[in-house]
């Protein structure tokens, strides 16, 4: 079925994409006032480092906490204010094209498949858990998972009737699905870092 725009504007959506947008940009921004400090004291006590086990102190000063050359919370400031702007568009009654909603859906892969590798590198190689981090990781799956989901349901990304339907069903299932994504997360990490007895 080809793609039409509807007449009604997915305000669930647009309200959840501004409040998922709010509390990753909070998140982004306390990293990146974290990384200033550190910047200028090295050996600066930052409000985020709890234990060995948990805290900021050890990504941010990783080259993983950089990998495009400049901190990585500065994506998520840039990328979240981007999402919030979305929403509040949403909510204002604009319709956006198919190919504007496939580059948020590509933008989000994106960041899904950033927060991934963030993850594996936090509960492999770095052997720390970072609070705003985790955060940021809280928040973009459901936000990966709205969109494409959304995508799919209304046919934006191309697919048969069945996947049309199967992804109008999964969509109302967002909550449940996200939190068997963070048991899935919390089980690597348990079983990784032993992070239940470490505390």
């Amino acid at each position: 079925m080809p793609f039409t725009t509807s007449k009604k504007p997915p305000i669930g959506l647009a309200v959840f994409l501004i409040l998922a947008g709010a509390i990753g940009f909070a998140a982004a921004f306390a990293l990146t006032l974290d990384k200033f400090t550190m910047l200028a004291d090295p050996a600066a006590q930052l409000s985020c480092n709890f234990s060995v086990l948990v805290g900021c102190s050890t990504n941010l000063g990783s080259w993983q906490g950089a990998v495009f050359g400049f901190p990585n919370p500065l994506i998520g400031v840039a990328g979240w204010s981007v999402v919030i702007t979305i929403g509040a568009a949403i909510l204002s009654g604009a319709r956006f094209a198919r190919w504007f909603w496939l580059g948020l859906n590509l933008g989000v892969a994106g960041a899904l498949a950033f927060v991934i590798w963030l993850m594996g590198q936090s509960f492999f190689v770095l052997d720390v858990l970072c609070p705003w981090c985790m955060v940021t990781w809280t928040v973009t799956i459901p936000v990966f998972l709205a969109v494409t989901l959304y995508n799919l349901k209304t046919g934006i990304i191309p697919g048969s009737a069945r996947v049309r339907r199967l992804a109008a069903g999964a969509y109302s299932w967002i909550f449940v699905i996200t939190i068997a994504c963070y048991l899935v997360a919390a089980t690597i990490a348990q079983l990784q870092m032993d992070f239940l007895h470490r505390l």
